[in-house]
């Protein structure tokens, strides 16, 4: 049994800056993991309504998207690491943005732009439209608006590099992909009679518990 007194204390960040400068790099698998995940996540080109044209001007050079290692907007899903919900959803589309998710290879990662995405807008009480994309695929970034501009999702994107880069490839932290309890593939929603069949998917979505007591 080693001695905890004899155990070296961790470097702060400041010894690391100091080792830095004389061309000294420490760093761990873990850390190069997410590194690399983060500098190099790679949009779907993939558009639904007006958030869809802020996300385009994203990409040019006022804004220089590739700043971040983001400029690969691939054409195919099995290209593709990132899927930006950009736009009203509707039920007619939902099934084909959730078959889009599926088709996307692990780790993936989606970010809902504009409000539309995240909740149904100004559209929400339309019989046509999905009241949050997170009802049937996972969203790790939501950015409000209508529309946000492109600024908006650059901050939306270095947000989650953030989260790619507080992962922990071992234990309950781990992300999505590393955990053998998490689903690979989300569920297609159906054209039931009424609505899409099922209404949600309960492994990523379930309302709100809402307490209708009355409170003296």
């Amino acid at each position: 049994m080693s001695d905890p007194a004899s155990t070296p204390a961790p470097i702060s960040d400041r010894e690391r800056a100091e080792l830095r400068r004389h061309g000294i790099l420490l760093t761990s698998l873990e850390e190069l993991y997410t590194w690399g995940n983060s500098n190099s996540v790679w949009p779907l080109n993939f558009g639904l309504a007006c958030c869809a044209i802020e996300m385009i001007a994203a990409s040019m050079a006022k804004f220089d998207i590739a700043r971040f290692g983001s400029e690969v907007f691939r054409p195919s899903p099995r290209q593709a690491d990132l899927l930006i919900v950009s736009g009203t959803v509707t039920k007619k589309m939902a099934p084909q943005v959730v078959r889009l998710w599926n088709q996307m290879p692990e780790p993936k990662y989606c970010i809902a732009m504009g409000a539309c995405a995240i909740s149904g807008g100004p559209f929400k009480q339309g019989y046509n439209v999905l009241k949050g994309i997170d009802r049937y695929i996972p969203v790790d970034i939501y950015i409000p608006g209508c529309p946000p501009r492109p600024e908006a999702l650059l901050h939306g994107l270095v947000q989650l590099q953030k989260k790619i880069k507080g992962f922990k490839l071992t234990g309950p932290a781990a992300p999505r992909h590393l955990r053998a309890d998490a689903p690979g593939e989300c569920p297609v929603p159906a054209f039931g009679e009424q609505d899409l069949e099922p209404p949600a998917n309960p492994a990523v979505w379930r309302a709100p518990a809402i307490d209708r007591s009355e409170k003296t």
